[in-house]
C-alpha cells in the first residue's frame, strides 16, 4: 500500500467521480482551529454546549436525600466549549439542504468506533454539537488527523493533505444489504458480507442473484474509473436489487478484510479460489449460519452499557447507587474534625 494509493481513496477524490452512484454529500473545508479543537484531548466539551454539574431529582429517586451532597453554587465551575460561529452557521446550512440528518466523516474515516457515545445511540446527527461529540471522541478520526499514512510501505514524502468535514444525507440503510468488494489490477476478486455480527437469511437465499448484480454494476460502472489498480470499495444494495456506491478503501490492512485475511488477498489464494469456483469470479463470502457470527470489530471501544447509562442520565437509580457508593469508600474525615 502507497501513500498515493491512500490519498486516492480521499472522498472528495472518489465522490465526483461517482456522484450518480452514491449518496448525495457535501464536502466543507476544516478550518484549523476546529482541527485544533478535535486535536486537543483535555476536557471533552462540546462546542454548543455549556456542560455544568447538576442534579435534579425527586424523593422518589432518594429515599435518603441527606446521603447525597452537592457541591455549593460558588465551587460550581462552567467549562465552555470555543465557538466556531461562521464553520458552525456553514455546518447547519449543509445540513439543512441534505434533509436536516447527516452522516459525518472525515476525508477517509467514520467515527463508528464512537457511536456508543451519540445520545441517540447511532451516527446520525442534526447539528454541529452532534457531529463535534462524535469526531472527538473517534479513535479512527484521530488516525485520519495525525497519521493517514501509516501503514504505507513507501518512504516517499506524505502528499499534502486539506483535512475536510464531509456531510452525508442520511440514509436507513439495513446492514444485511452492505458489502465490502476487493479488486485488483482492476480486477475484482473478492466480494464479502460487510455486516458479520448477523445472520442474514435472504443473502443465502439470493445468493447469485447478489453477486450478479454486483459484478454488473463493477464492470459498469466502477471499472478501469477509479483513479487506482487497487483498491476496496463498499456497496449498499436495495430493496429493488440497485447497488450504491457508500464509500473506497485503501487496498491494504488499513481497511478491515471482514470474512477474508490480507495474506489471501495479496498473495493471490482468493483468485485462485475464484478460478476454481467459475472463471473469473470473484469469490463470495457471507455468514451461512448463526453459528459462524463473528463479534462486532467496534466492541473494544465501547463502554460498559452501566457506564454509558450513568453518562446519558438515562438511569438515576444507577446515578444515586454509584455516587452513594463514592462517598462510603471516601475516608471519613468527621473522626479529625471532632
Amino acid at each position: 500500500m502507497k501513500k498515493e494509493q491512500v490519498a486516492r481513496c480521499q472522498f472528495s477524490i472518489w465522490y465526483p467521480l461517482f456522484r450518480q452512484h452514491t449518496i448525495r454529500s457535501i464536502v466543507l473545508p476544516l478550518p484549523q482551529n476546529v482541527i485544533d479543537y478535535l486535536m486537543d484531548d483535555g476536557t471533552l466539551v462540546v462546542s454548543g454546549r455549556t456542560e455544568v454539574p447538576s442534579c435534579s431529582h425527586t424523593n422518589e429517586d432518594c429515599d435518603e436525600e441527606q446521603d447525597i451532597q452537592w457541591s455549593d453554587d460558588e465551587n460550581v465551575t462552567t467549562l465552555t466549549a470555543p465557538e466556531f460561529p461562521d464553520f458552525a452557521a456553514q455546518v447547519q446550512e449543509a445540513i439543512n439542504s441534505l434533509g436536516g440528518s447527516v452522516f459525518p466523516k472525515l476525508n477517509w474515516s467514520a467515527p463508528q468506533d464512537a457511536q456508543w457515545i451519540a445520545m441517540n445511540g447511532s451516527l446520525k446527527c442534526r447539528n454541529l454539537s452532534d457531529i463535534f461529540l462524535l469526531l472527538k471522541s473517534s479513535d479512527f478520526v484521530m488516525h485520519d488527523l495525525t497519521q493517514p499514512f501509516l501503514h504505507c510501505t513507501d518512504d516517499s514524502p506524505d502528499p499534502k493533505i486539506d483535512t475536510q468535514l464531509v456531510l452525508r444525507k442520511w440514509c436507513e440503510l439495513i446492514p444485511g444489504g452492505e458489502f465490502r468488494c476487493f479488486v485488483k489490477e482492476n480486477k475484482l476478486i473478492g466480494i464479502t458480507q460487510r455486516d458479520h455480527t448477523q445472520y442474514y437469511n435472504h443473502v443465502c437465499s439470493q445468493e447469485a442473484n447478489i453477486l450478479g448484480s454486483i459484478i454488473d454494476f463493477f464492470k459498469a460502472k466502477v471499472q478501469y474509473k477509479f483513479p487506482d489498480e487497487d483498491f476496496v470499495f463498499d456497496v449498499y444494495r436495495d430493496s429493488r436489487g440497485k447497488v450504491w456506491i457508500i464509500d473506497f478503501n485503501p487496498f491494504g490492512e488499513v481497511t478491515n478484510a471482514l470474512l477474508f485475511t490480507w495474506d489471501e488477498l495479496t498473495s493471490g489464494h482468493v483468485i485462485s479460489e475464484g478460478a476454481l469456483a467459475e472463471l473469473d469470479a470473484p469469490v463470495f463470502r457471507y455468514i451461512t449460519s448463526e453459528m459462524t457470527v463473528q463479534p462486532s470489530p467496534y466492541l473494544s471501544y465501547r463502554l460498559p452499557k452501566d457506564f454509558v447509562d450513568l453518562s446519558r442520565g438515562e438511569d438515576a437509580h444507577k446515578l444515586i447507587d454509584f455516587l452513594k457508593l463514592t462517598r462510603n469508600q471516601a475516608p471519613d474525615s468527621s473522626d479529625d474534625d471532632g
